[in-house]
């Protein structure tokens, strides 16, 4: 089965593939399963194509109600990345919470002059209450990990309607957000809810960008009055240009799933459904 792969995904898995090509997502008559990593995909451009293994777990991007219309096959690839994700998570919220980046950042700069008796002051992390949105697979691996900062933790899905939501935000101290993309997540957190935030408060986003009201976002993180760590934006790789030179917002380049063991296990995954639908047999992780 010709395959046609848009890079050379990171593992051992990706050699066991008979016959791949890796190159760009450009019209082919000859390929019949693609690997992408969330990217458009043209089925009109691709007519002998029956697969679509997705190399990550969100498909967003990948447009899934075209691939259905053409009963294309598509796969991604959840589970392997909870931890990584969660622990990412867990780096921004530490980062943020306890300012490390702009401490940094001083120290370079030669801003440090005085005591240690001197610095600059953080908000305490053991004791204060985090906010999930979206408690899946990832969310409660942030969760578990809270444990052991002795956090309160509450939680709310999407779908549970915007006062448990609502609640949520008031209520935390850190929100930390695993939502999937969907018609119903986009813009979730928009400029009415980003108000509900106390001053101080932390918002962690290893989802999706699209999921908060971007300008809205900049414009709170401009004020001063809350801070942030963001793995994601709306437009990537394109970050607000305002965001850059603050000091409340740690920013990182779409990190979440970036460490090996994961990104190898992730191409295992979509091997493993390429594998399979070549076989014929069951494919271990359709979405479509």
């Amino acid at each position: 089965m010709k395959v046609l792969a848009t890079r050379r995904y990171p593992g051992p898995a990706f050699d066991e593939l008979r016959d791949v090509e890796v190159g760009p997502l450009e019209a082919r008559d000859d390929v019949e399963a693609l690997i992408v990593a969330n990217e458009p995909v043209d089925p009109a451009a691709f007519p002998s194509v029956r697969l679509v293994a997705n190399f990550g777990v969100g498909y967003d991007r990948v447009g899934i109600e075209l691939l259905r219309e053409r009963d294309i096959a598509v796969t991604n690839t959840p589970g392997v990345l909870d931890a990584a994700t969660a622990d990412l998570t867990w780096g921004l919220i530490l980062a943020a919470r306890r300012r490390v980046v702009e401490g940094d950042r001083r120290v370079r700069a030669g801003e440090w002059k005085g005591s240690w008796a001197d610095g600059f002051l953080a908000e305490e992390l053991t004791g204060s209450t985090l906010g999930i949105v979206g408690p899946g697979r990832i969310g409660s691996a942030v969760a578990r990990r809270a444990e052991g900062f002795d956090l309160r933790v509450l939680s709310a899905r999407s779908r549970d309607g915007g006062d448990a939501l609502d609640e949520l935000l008031a209520a935390s101290d850190i929100v930390t957000i695993h939502a999937p993309l969907t018609p119903a997540t986009q813009g979730l957190i928009d400029a009415r809810r980003l108000t509900l935030l106390h001053d101080g408060a932390v918002l962690v986003n290893t989802a999706r960008g699209e999921i908060v009201d971007e300008n809205a976002l900049v414009t709170e993180l401009v004020s001063g009055r809350i801070r942030a760590g963001l793995d994601v934006f709306a437009h990537e790789p394109q970050v607000p240009k305002p965001l850059l030179s603050l000091s409340n917002v740690v920013l990182t380049p779409h990190l979440g799933s970036a460490t090996r063991q994961t990104r190898e296990a992730m191409t295992r995954l979509a091997v493993e459904n390429v594998l399979a639908f070549e076989r014929g047999e069951g494919l271990l992780t359709r979405v479509a």
